[in-house]
């Protein structure tokens, strides 16, 4: 079953954006799709969309000035332990897309995050999915998630 239109409307800061039907607002981020992540059928390999999430998380997190470089400087290390992915309809070579990313769930070691992607063109969504991450120090032993990721979770525009 296809999600609810994505209507994004900008917010004041550009990389935000609000949907206009579920009132949740997104970090938006774009990316084009490159030759080299096509299969032999001209589309998008399904595998790729991870790599997608990757991109609007990072950005994300750079943004917010805490980049996983300084989360691991700090003795950090958020793998993750899940996704889901929801495929809608397929990109194409050198379709323009948004990355929308927001924080979600938040528990003592865990974490999400939810994703969104749609095309630039229309707004069409194209793929849904979040990644879950736990928190571990540096030892590979689960810690609590570090104070300044659980305020970034907290101060995110709802």
């Amino acid at each position: 079953m296809r999600p609810k239109p994505f209507i994004s409307e900008t917010l004041d800061q550009p990389s935000f954006v609000r949907d206009k039907n579920s009132g949740k607002t997104w970090h938006r981020c774009e990316l084009r799709t490159l030759y080299a992540d096509t299969d032999r059928s001209q589309v998008v390999y399904h595998a790729n969309y991870l790599k997608y999430f990757e991109f609007g998380r990072a950005t994300l997190m750079r943004q917010a000035a805490y980049p996983y470089k300084k989360i691991e400087e700090s003795g950090y290390i958020y793998p993750i332990i899940k996704t889901e992915l929801n495929y809608y309809t397929p990109l194409l070579y050198d379709d323009l897309m948004y990355i929308h990313t927001r924080p979600g769930e938040l528990e003592m070691v865990k974490l999400q995050f939810d994703y969104l992607i749609t095309k630039a063109d229309n707004g069409e969504i194209v793929c849904t999915g979040y990644t879950k991450h736990c928190a571990v120090g540096s030892n590979g032993v689960p810690v609590e998630i570090d104070d300044k990721t659980r305020k970034l979770w907290h101060q995110f525009p709802r």
